[in-house]
Formats: structure tokens, C-alpha cells, sequence
């Protein structure tokens, strides 16, 4: 298999193999057509990364075998440590896949129920009427937490905590931002209340709720939640701006479930394998987690459980999300019809990850799917 990472002055690229590949990775070259893609693919990408500054990984899948990975540029700029295949980004918004299948594990369990108001998980939340389904669908209405009043926030220097945050919800009740269930609008309070969900019910910290039900039953082995409070997580990159000044963490960081979720263009290609093959969820969830849920506007795009979506010209539907967070640009696009995905990591800010428009034309010849959204 062959991986990408520029030299240090990036004026030319540098192929290696990897000497610890696991075979279930290994790029299929059995068509002239999938040597033809990867060429492409490769031409692409070392485009991007040496003319457009992309600086991460990339993982092509088309009809569920890969055709594609790259690694590119530096997982710590300062050391000039290269992306390797073990290198793990910051998802930031592609977290919320992650939350909202944590959730649908324990509503298929029967320990969650959708309409399941949120006073029944916490009895001093002051808002009436928000469920569960609210929250995963951005129906709810709440503020976003990223925005509350400077005064509530933690003192300088510290981390804010889920726990802190539905603290300052139940204690000073900022206002709402519209009744719930009136109308889609993407909040980040939203999932972050569905990891402090998952923790009440559960009795885990949200990362070892994931840890022990997502990522090791899948070897997601480079994967892991983000943890400010301890000194217990693995290694992953740095995150920087456009000129690669370092981008530090702020109080934002002690909140998890909205962002906070770091992986590997591999153990996210585990996860998606997962998904399509119901070792998580059952059919029947993934079907409700794939439906439609904010209806106001009539368009091709859409909101489910944890999954933005964009209507194809014949009536299916990409599946996928976007982040962004501290300088890292993500992008996780699944077609489900034929099993074909694109998985972006980048921790150097570039919006040209989100543009993903050219592989789609690669794979599908300039008749396959519409490109996602240009958003988180």
C-alpha cells in the first residue's frame, strides 16, 4: 500500500511502504479501472497538498474496497513529525456520527427512549418539552454553549466540563433560542447534552462509554475521546492555522460529544464498514437515523440522527458530516447505495477538504453523487 508525506521543505513527495500494513487495508488493484483511480487520486491529492496547502489524510472507498490513501505534511510541525497512517485528528463535528450511534446503542438496549423528555435523565433541566430525538435532529431550540456569557465560564487557564455545562443550563437558564420542535437549527449544545446523556444513563465516562462499545469491538486501536481532565490520551497531531501557528485548547475543550472525538482515516473506514454491515446498530435504526427530519424548506438537504444528508438527482441520499474546530477541517461523505466513501482529516485550517466534488467526478465519471455540504 502506498502512503504520501511530503519532505520537509514540501518541494517534493516522498512514497514508502509500510512495513506493518494490516491486510484487510489492502488498496484492491485487480481492474485497470481502480489502478486508474488510484493514479488519479494520487495526482489529486499531491496537488492539493503541494499547490493548496492541504496538510492531513485521505481515504477513498468505492463499492466498499478502498482505491486511495494518502498521508500528507505534519502531524507536529515544530519536531517535523509526518501524518502516518497511525497519526489521530481532531474530527470536530464528525464527532456527532459517533455520539449520535452511541445514543441509538442504548435506545436499542431500551435503556433511552427517543420521546423521552430530558427532565427524565436530569430533573433540574429547565426547559419543558425537548426529547431525545430533539437533540439528535437539532429540533430543540437551545442556545449554542459556545456563546454563553463570558461571566459563566470557567476562570482562565481552566477546562469547562459536560457536567459544568449542564450546570450553568440548570442554574442561570439562558435563553432559548425558539420553542422546540419549530424548525432545524444546528446547535452544539445539542450534542454535547447527548455525551452527558449517555453518561447518566450508562454510568461511564462518555469516552469509556465509547471506548468500550465502538472502538474496541471495531480495533478502532488509534481512536479515542478526548479527555482535558486527565493524562490518559494517545497521541494525535497538532492543530494549526493556515500560517502553522499552533492552535492551542480553550475552556470549549473539557466539553465532548459535539467535537472532541479523535480517529484515523482507518478506524473511521472500520467504523463506517460497521455501520453499513449492522455489527452496531440494527437495519431498522440505521433507517431512522438516515431519515429526513427537518421538512420547513423543501431542497435536497437534510438533517437525521447525527447525519447531514444530500438528496442524489435519483432520490437517494449522501449521508455524511463535515467539521471544523482549531484548524482542523474534517469530512467523513458516505454513499450508501454502493458502499463508496471519502474520509478527509486535516489539522492545518484548509476549506479544500470539504471540496470533495472532484473524487466524486473520479469514481463516478461525472454521473455520480451531487457534493456534500460546504459546512461543519
Amino acid at each position: 500500500m502506498l502512503a504520501f508525506a511530503p519532505s520537509c521543505n514540501q518541494a517534493k513527495a516522498k512514497r514508502f511502504f509500510s512495513g506493518d500494513e494490516r491486510p484487510s487495508f489492502a488498496i484492491d488493484r485487480s481492474t485497470e479501472f481502480r489502478k486508474v483511480i488510484n493514479n488519479q487520486l494520487d495526482t489529486f491529492f499531491l496537488h492539493r497538498s503541494f499547490r493548496n496547502g492541504f496538510n492531513g489524510s485521505a481515504l477513498v472507498v468505492l463499492n466498499g474496497k478502498p482505491v486511495y490513501e494518502g498521508y500528507f505534511g505534519y502531524a507536529n510541525y515544530r519536531s517535523r513529525d509526518t501524518v502516518t497512517q497511525n497519526t489521530a485528528f481532531q474530527l470536530a463535528s464528525v464527532s456527532k456520527t459517533i455520539t449520535a450511534t452511541a445514543v441509538l446503542i442504548l435506545v436499542q438496549k431500551g435503556l433511552i427512549g427517543l420521546d423521552d423528555t430530558l427532565q427524565k435523565y436530569f430533573p433540574k433541566f429547565p426547559y419543558k418539552a425537548i426529547t431525545v430525538q430533539h437533540l439528535l435532529c437539532h429540533r430543540s431550540g437551545l442556545p449554542n454553549y459556545l456563546y454563553f456569557d463570558y461571566k459563566w465560564l470557567p476562570e482562565r487557564g481552566k477546562y469547562m466540563s459536560n457536567a459544568d455545562m449542564m450546570a450553568i443550563i440548570e442554574t442561570k437558564k439562558p435563553g432559548i433560542n425558539r420553542l422546540p420542535n419549530r424548525a432545524f437549527e444546528y446547535c452544539n449544545t445539542n450534542y454535547a447534552i447527548l455525551a452527558s446523556l449517555v453518561e447518566a444513563v450508562s454510568g461511564q465516562s462518555f469516552a469509556d462509554f465509547v471506548e468500550d462499545n465502538i472502538f474496541t469491538p471495531l480495533e478502532m486501536t488509534h481512536s479515542f475521546v478526548y479527555d482535558a481532565f486527565a493524562w490518559r490520551n494517545k497521541e494525535h497531531s497538532k492543530n494549526y492555522n493556515s500560517k502553522w501557528e499552533e492552535q492551542k485548547n480553550d475552556c470549549f475543550d473539557g466539553v465532548v460529544g459535539d467535537k472532541g472525538t479523535y480517529s484515523t482515516v482507518r478506524d473511521m473506514y472500520l467504523f463506517e464498514k460497521a455501520l453499513r454491515s449492522g455489527r452496531l446498530l440494527t437495519e431498522e435504526t440505521m433507517a431512522e437515523a438516515y431519515k429526513p427530519r427537518s421538512n420547513e424548506h423543501k431542497g435536497i438537504r437534510n438533517y437525521g440522527y447525527g447525519w447531514r444528508m444530500t438528496q442524489q438527482p435519483d432520490s437517494s441520499w449522501m449521508i455524511f458530516h463535515n467539521g471544523w474546530w482549531h484548524g482542523n477541517n474534517t469530512a467523513f461523505q458516505r454513499r450508501i447505495n454502493d458502499s463508496t466513501c471519502i474520509i478527509i482529516l486535516s489539522n492545518k485550517f484548509n476549506k479544500t477538504a470539504y471540496n470533495t466534488a472532484p473524487i466524486w467526478s473520479m469514481l463516478y465519471k461525472n454521473t455520480g453523487p451531487e457534493e456534500a455540504e460546504n459546512c461543519e
